[in-house]
C-alpha cells in the first residue's frame, strides 16, 4: 500500500541490525515485549517474549522489529462507511507510556506539524481502502523524532475497534464516535466526508488500581470511595471547556483479577 514500515524478521538468524525488539505476533497491551541490544542476548529475549505470550494470548508467535529509540507513538483515528468514505479525524499523541502501556494521550500532538499531520492521515486512510475496512478504527504509527530521522514514521498495527482514548478525539472533533460506529453498523452513509475542523485541545490521563509501593502493579479489592469534583460531563463529547470521567466503578465496586486494572478516564478540554 505504499505505507512506511519498519524492517522485521521471524527467523533470529536473519536479524542484521540492532537494538531490535521482539515482540508477540498476537499481542497487545505491552505484553510479550523485549528490547534486544547485542546478538548475545536475542534467543534467551525471544523465549521469555514466548513464554509471557503463549500465557497471554494463547499464542507464543513472536517476531522481531528494528528498535526506534527515539520514537513517539501517534495514532490516527478514522471512520469508514460501507459506501467507501474514510474519513480521519486526526492524530492522538500516546507516547507517554510505562511498561510499554498508555497512561496520558493528548490531541492535537505537540509534535505534529500540519504536513506531517497530512501524511499520517493519508497513510491511514491508504491502510483502510486497502483491506475494504468500515466502521471505527485506529492506525497506529512509531514517529521517529531523531533529527536524522527527517520526520520518519512507521507503520505499527490497526486496532479495529474504539479505543480506550478515543474521547480525547471527541472532544476536539465534537461527534460522538460511539454513535458514528452504530450509524456505520446499521449501513448508513457518514454525514460528512472531509475531517471535522479541530477545538482546542484535550488530555486524557488513565486511572487505575496500582500499589505504587510495589512498582504500581495493579492491585485488587473493594474500592472504598470514588469521587472526582468538578467533573463537567461524562461519556459524550463536552458542550463547554471542562473535565470528562468515563468510569466503570463507583463507591463499593470490587476491583478483580479477570480484567484491566483501569478504574476510569479522566480528560480535560480546553480552547
Amino acid at each position: 500500500t505504499g505505507v512506511p514500515m519498519l524492517p522485521t524478521w521471524t527467523d533470529p538468524d536473519r536479524v542484521y541490525e540492532y537494538p531490535v525488539l521482539v515482540k508477540a505476533s498476537s499481542g497487545g497491551g505491552g505484553r510479550g515485549m523485549r528490547i534486544v541490544h547485542e546478538p548475545d542476548t536475542l534467543a534467551e529475549a525471544i523465549a521469555s517474549a514466548r513464554r509471557e505470550a503463549s500465557s497471554a494470548f494463547g499464542d507464543g508467535t513472536v517476531f522481531m522489529e528494528r528498535y526506534v529509540e527515539s520514537a513517539r507513538h501517534i495514532e490516527v483515528q478514522i471512520v469508514a462507511d460501507n459506501q467507501g468514505t474514510v474519513v480521519p479525524f486526526g492524530e492522538r499523541e500516546c507516547s507517554i507510556q510505562r511498561r510499554h502501556q498508555k497512561i496520558v494521550e493528548e490531541t492535537p500532538s505537540p509534535v505534529v506539524t500540519n504536513q506531517l499531520r497530512e501524511q499520517l492521515c493519508a497513510a491511514a486512510v491508504a491502510v483502510c481502502r486497502a483491506v475494504g475496512y468500515v466502521g471505527v478504527g485506529t492506525v497506529e504509527f512509531l514517529l521517529d523524532t531523531d533529527d536524522r530521522a527527517g520526520g520518519a514514521f512507521y507503520f505499527l498495527e490497526m486496532n479495529t475497534r474504539l479505543q480506550v482514548e478515543h474521547p480525547v478525539t471527541e472532544l476536539v472533533s465534537g461527534f460522538d464516535l460511539v454513535r458514528l460506529q452504530l450509524l456505520v453498523a446499521e449501513g448508513s452513509a457518514l454525514p460528512f466526508n472531509q475531517p471535522p475542523p479541530i477545538r482546542g485541545h484535550a488530555i486524557e490521563v488513565r486511572l487505575c488500581a496500582e500499589d505504587p509501593a510495589s512498582n504500581w502493579l495493579p492491585a485488587t479489592g473493594t474500592l472504598h470511595r470514588f469521587h472526582v469534583p468538578q467533573v463537567a460531563g461524562e461519556f459524550r463529547p463536552l458542550p463547554q471547556p471542562g473535565l470528562r470521567l468515563d468510569s466503570g466503578v463507583r463507591d463499593g465496586s470490587v476491583v478483580g483479577m479477570h480484567y484491566d486494572s483501569m478504574l476510569a478516564k479522566l480528560v480535560a478540554w480546553a480552547p
